[in-house]
């Protein structure tokens, strides 16, 4: 473990080179992991864990994620099993369900946490906010998390070009006394760059914050007002996808991603540099009033019931299809399908 200097603030932090793949197998080497959902972080997770030499079973209902984990090499009836058998099969059992799937299926899973078993999340949203979705572990089965700071997908593409997602770890519950060896080798094992600690409450809140946020809502949002104000100004729908989201994405965000903000204003014109720093103030006054708002409801669980009502709702699918399908077909990522046709790799 080694306490770094972030900003100011000492944190510790897992490497593979303090608690190396070899002592992770060494500890998970007589334990079955039951992957519970082959959706989003389930084929990384496994397939990861897999590769690395660990046992692992999946999991899943029939059906096209069902056929995906099998054409992905898992077989029916060895490695391969219903939600129900996994989790009667598993030492470490990993909640990888949707939020909403998660709590259908507790009622299930709860019966075959026998103890000295292990319970895994990669999000804390059901144990965090358990007095909303029913899921409360007994005392006798640890309780533990990785989250990564990923998609699945990035998890999967990262390990295989031998990189690692950073990832997040917590244990809410130390029933075995052998927790922490458990969370930090299943760390290690699905190919985490680093492990930072947390606790389920703050990486629920962080989590649906930062969805809300800058990962996903803010952009999206500041990507669109740019883009209307130039196209209602008379900029064509190439130039305003290009000043809004193309540079940002495919010159600008690796500047500051290798070497950080300075770093990427330095490398950019005099002119540019002055008016980032003049309107960087303005934009944050007007943002943090609202980035405030979203993190108070996040906290005090209105943005959980939101989505644990919608969810439940037997249209919700078919509702949520026809937004994604609004937000595909809108002038600015439909230009966006015909600028990256335009790049260099796609001719």
């Amino acid at each position: 473990m080694a306490e770094l200097n972030f900003g100011g603030v000492m944190e510790n932090v897992i490497t593979p080179s303090e608690f190396s793949l070899e002592k992770a197998r060494e500890v998970l080497k007589n334990e079955t992991i039951a992957v519970l959902g082959y959706g989003v972080q389930g084929p990384g997770q496994a397939c990861n864990l897999r590769d690395n030499g660990f046992n692992v079973i999946v999991g899943q209902r029939e059906g096209a994620t069902y056929d995906k984990a099998v054409k992905d090499g898992w077989v029916p009836g060895e490695t391969l099993f219903s939600l129900e058998e996994a989790a009667q099969r598993g030492t470490i059992v990993c909640m990888l369900l949707s939020d909403a799937a998660q709590i259908a299926v507790w009622p299930v899973v709860e019966k075959h946490l026998t103890p000295g078993k292990a319970l895994y999340f990669s999000h804390g949203f059901g144990i965090n906010w358990s007095d909303r979705t029913g899921i409360v572990p007994s005392q006798d089965v640890d309780v533990i998390m990785v989250a990564p700071k990923g998609s699945g997908t990035s998890l999967r593409t990262m390990f295989l070009e031998g990189r690692g997602v950073n990832a997040s770890y917590a244990v809410h519950q130390n029933a075995t006394g052998k927790a922490l060896e458990r969370v930090l080798a299943f760390g290690i094992g699905i190919g985490s760059g680093y492990l930072f600690e947390t606790t389920f409450e703050r990486e629920a809140v962080s989590d649906l914050t930062g969805e809300r946020g800058s990962l996903m809502g803010a952009i999206q949002g500041l990507f669109l007002a740019q883009y209307e104000v130039l196209r209602e100004n008379g900029h064509t729908p190439s130039e305003a996808f290009n000043e809004t989201v193309e540079e940002l994405t495919q010159s600008l965000m690796p500047l500051f991603s290798a070497k950080g903000m300075d770093w990427m204003y330095a490398n950019c014109s005099t002119t540019a540099q002055r008016g980032a720093l003049d309107w960087m103030t303005p934009f944050h006054d007007a943002i943090k009033p609202v980035m405030y708002k979203l993190y108070e409801s996040v906290k005090s669980g209105k943005e959980a019931q939101i989505s644990i009502d919608s969810n439940s709702q037997p249209d919700y699918r078919e509702k949520l299809n026809e937004e994604l399908k609004a937000l595909r077909e809108s002038e600015m990522w439909r230009t966006a399908e015909v600028v990256r046709q335009l790049r260099p790799e796609n001719k």
